[in-house]
């Protein structure tokens, strides 16, 4: 598990631009899916099983970048756009990287930091000389790192989701009661736009997204349930999804049957592909099994690795057996 997940997290794909997740996930999955499709935005579609409910499950591939809009003709800095929700506290110094694989430096204007248009990117290769131009998508650089059962690294906001799809199918082998969909989705970071098409193309009975959340148990942090270490985190409600309670007692009925430790999410800020794929055709029952993670939205997003484990034995013990709500 955390060889794939670092495979993915260093891999580049900021929202819109997730061409190569894509084609690594691709490869990842084409053993335990019976038919794989790409749609028009973009998402990858995998079907697992027949007969019964049809499931969707969404982990999103895309990850929070920017895009360089203008170049200051003396300095030749690169002024640039956000491609999701950028934090200004911890861009500084920061590297990225585009597309062409020119890679930039991210500064801050002094006494600046409090807009966006406080940073610029260094991307000069010699006196005079930039590497690159405007109009390029560029994501964060940095390296997983293994600390003891704790993964630190960019993007597992929601790359460690992905691993948690990518796994469950593995352990389901092709083999389920029911007829289940795992989309591994676009542009979630920008509006969870890729959701609303893969929500439209499979019209499921049920949705599950797989995403990360917060976590309550920093110094001086927002006050909330969720912990790392403390298991998988069912999502019972966030600003765009209240989760029906039928499908939350399953996830805690399935956690009880199968002695996987679990919290409850109730998150005041940010949603999941969920609350897109609950509103589409004529409304789809839609739930979310979370990660707990810290630092969100930086390069050094934390995850523990026996969460991880509970929410794909979560995953995999709801789709092994017949969906009945």
């Amino acid at each position: 598990m955390i060889e794939l997940t670092k495979k993915l997290v260093e891999t580049w794909g900021p929202p819109g631009y997730e061409h190569r997740i894509r084609d690594l996930i691709q490869e990842e999955v084409a053993a335990f899916a019976a038919e794989t499709r790409v749609d028009g935005l973009g998402n990858l579609i995998c079907r697992v099983g027949s007969g019964g409910p049809k499931a969707l499950i969404a982990a999103h591939m895309d990850e929070i970048g920017l895009m360089a809009n203008y170049q200051e003709p003396e300095s030749g800095y690169l002024r640039f756009t956000n491609l999701g929700g950028l934090r200004h506290d911890t861009l500084h110094g920061n590297r990225v990287q585009f597309e062409d694989g020119t890679v930039g430096v991210i500064a801050v204007q002094e006494g600046g930091g409090k807009s966006l248009g406080d940073f610029y990117i260094d991307v000069q290769a010699e006196a005079g000389g930039n590497a690159t131009a405007v109009g390029q998508p560029a994501g964060f650089m940095r390296e997983l790192q293994v600390r003891g059962k704790r993964l630190v690294a960019k993007s597992l906001d929601d790359r460690i989701g992905c691993v948690v799809a990518i796994e469950a199918m593995r352990r389901l082998g092709g083999d389920c009661p029911n007829e289940v969909y795992f989309a591994f989705t676009v542009q979630e970071e920008v509006g969870l736009r890729g959701a609303k098409t893969a929500a439209q193309g499979v019209r499921p009975d049920i949705g599950i997204a797989i995403d990360v959340t917060g976590s309550g148990d920093q110094i001086r942090g927002s006050k909330m349930l969720v912990q790392l270490g403390g298991g998988a985190a069912i999502k019972v409600h966030d600003p765009g999804l209240v989760v029906p309670a039928a499908i939350k007692n399953w996830m805690v009925a399935r956690c009880e049957a199968d002695g996987i430790p679990y919290q409850l999410e109730l998150l005041v800020g940010g949603t999941t592909d969920a609350a897109a794929i609950q509103l589409a055709d004529a409304g789809v029952p839609s739930g979310c099994i979370s990660i707990p993670t810290r630092f969100l939205h930086t390069t050094s997003e934390t995850v523990d690795l026996d969460d991880v484990s509970a929410c794909i034995d979560l995953l995999t013990g709801l789709l092994a057996n017949p969906i009945d709500l």
